[in-house]
């Protein structure tokens, strides 16, 4: 399974960006879908998950209420809208897959697919 994000970009304080990820290869192997950031000098982390088959969806405190995740199963691809963006939202984003749906996964823990990331810049 091969992983392209893309959609990022320098966006003021209050703005919106909407990220993309589009899944290619054995696609079907997947179950649930994340997008993840890693800020300089900060440990990666969970931003949100989506499962493909029924769509529930877990976001971190951080963003809730300001990011939705959704899927378009007949694209392959995964979004990440994000609006109300703050500076400390800066970071690299990156899309990930897992091919179980669980607890653990649907939280970004496990996950068995990375794509390359897209950098996010949030100025104040």
């Amino acid at each position: 399974v091969q992983l392209q994000a893309s959609g990022g970009g320098l966006v003021q304080a209050g703005g919106s960006l909407r990220l993309s990820c589009v899944a290619s290869g054995r696609t079907f192997s997947t179950s649930v879908m994340g997008w993840f950031r890693q800020a300089p000098g900060k440990e990666r982390e969970f931003v949100a998950g989506i499962s493909w088959n029924v769509g529930n969806t877990m976001y971190a405190d951080s963003v809730r209420g300001r990011f939705t995740i959704s899927r378009d199963n007949v694209k392959n691809t995964v979004y990440l809208q994000m609006n109300s963006l703050k500076p400390e939202d800066t970071a690299v984003y990156y899309c990930a897959a897992a091919r179980r749906v669980t607890d653990a996964t649907m939280k970004g823990y496990g996950m068995d697919y990375w794509g390359k990331g897209t950098q996010v810049t949030v100025s104040s």
